[in-house]
């Protein structure tokens, strides 16, 4: 599924959820979306969705990589994906890529490794 996708057709992005699977504090949620925290708490005080094309596209983003990555990795494998500095992403961690505004280059790397599996 594209972001695009997601944005159009797909039922609406759980934010809580989201950031349970990535497993991020509202902090690097915010950050990873350049928004603040009052909104991240906002939109899951109020089970609210961003209104912004700009931002859903992002969540869309971010479920894509979330999605993929468990899918790949399981939790905790996945959590070190995003956590542990990657020679492919020049030493930077995939959230660090991802807050860098690349998170394409995050899904390519989980959708390559998928590919490895032989599926």
């Amino acid at each position: 599924m594209s972001a695009s996708t997601a944005t159009r057709g797909s039922p609406p992005i759980n934010p809580r959820k989201l950031r349970a699977d990535l497993r991020l504090s509202r902090e690097r949620m915010a950050r990873l979306l350049d928004v603040s925290v009052k909104t991240i708490e906002r939109w899951e005080a109020r089970d609210a969705r961003p209104t912004s094309p700009h931002l859903r596209s992002r969540l869309a983003k971010l479920q894509e990589i979330a999605e993929l990555g468990l899918i790949v990795y399981r939790a905790e494998g996945f959590t070190t994906f995003l956590t542990v500095p990657i020679v492919q992403f020049g030493g930077r961690t995939a959230l660090q890529v991802i807050e860098q505004g690349e998170p394409e280059r995050v899904f390519a790397a989980l959708a390559a490794d998928y590919e490895g599996l032989g599926y």
